[in-house]
């Protein structure tokens, strides 16, 4: 896929950028670059390669998913306003 300066000013224009003609003639070329690198990618033959998450075999160390604070919910609950059977009661703002 080919670029000219009037498909750069309309893509600045749909993208509410100010362009100068200066300015139009540098991203032209820095556009038709990326869309040149992208046409190579689309070229690869990738039958039988399976999709990655992430570029490097890489995993996330886990820890052991633990209680670490005790539960203070009738402490906060405490001096709430309104509270019933562990709920939290507020005024109906949606009717």
């Amino acid at each position: 896929m080919s670029l000219n300066i009037q498909d750069v000013q309309r893509i600045a224009h749909l993208a509410r950028i100010e362009i100068s003609p200066t300015e139009a003639e540098a991203t032209l070329s820095k556009l038709s670059g990326i869309l040149g690198l992208i046409e190579q990618m689309q070229a690869v033959d990738t039958t039988g390669i399976e999709p990655m998450s992430h570029s490097q075999d890489v995993t996330q160390r886990l820890r052991e998913d633990t209680v670490t604070e005790t539960n203070r919910r009738k402490d906060f609950q405490a001096i709430a306003p309104l509270v019933e059977d562990g709920l939290y009661l507020v005024p109906k703002v949606i009717e």
